[in-house]
């Protein structure tokens, strides 16, 4: 069994972080914040991660890592080994330049 601490281990310290999930085949594996026992995000993320890999051109994954981005907040997958690694982190809006 893989301690909780060594799977969040620095997710933590990510700026403008609002949440974690960290998840395997078999379901969530640990969560905080926003995503702490949000099963209904997990399984779309879940699902999103699967039908990209369905792409697979060679024995690479196709991806290591995925953003999903809405207005105010973004979801930041990593797929590392059996694992998924999702924060969820408030996007720092900026005004633009004006020249």
């Amino acid at each position: 069994m893989v301690r909780t601490s060594t799977l969040t281990q620095g997710l933590e310290r990510i700026p403008d972080q609002m949440g974690y999930l960290v998840m395997s085949e078999d379901g969530v594996l640990a969560s905080a914040g926003d995503l702490e026992n949000d099963e209904r995000v997990a399984g779309i993320i879940r699902e999103m991660v699967t039908t990209a890999c369905s792409f697979r051109l060679g024995e690479q994954p196709p991806f290591k890592r995925m953003s999903i981005v809405f207005g105010e907040h973004s979801f930041l997958v990593t797929v590392s080994g059996q694992k998924i690694y999702v924060v969820k982190r408030h996007n720092v809006v900026r005004e633009p330049i004006s020249v």
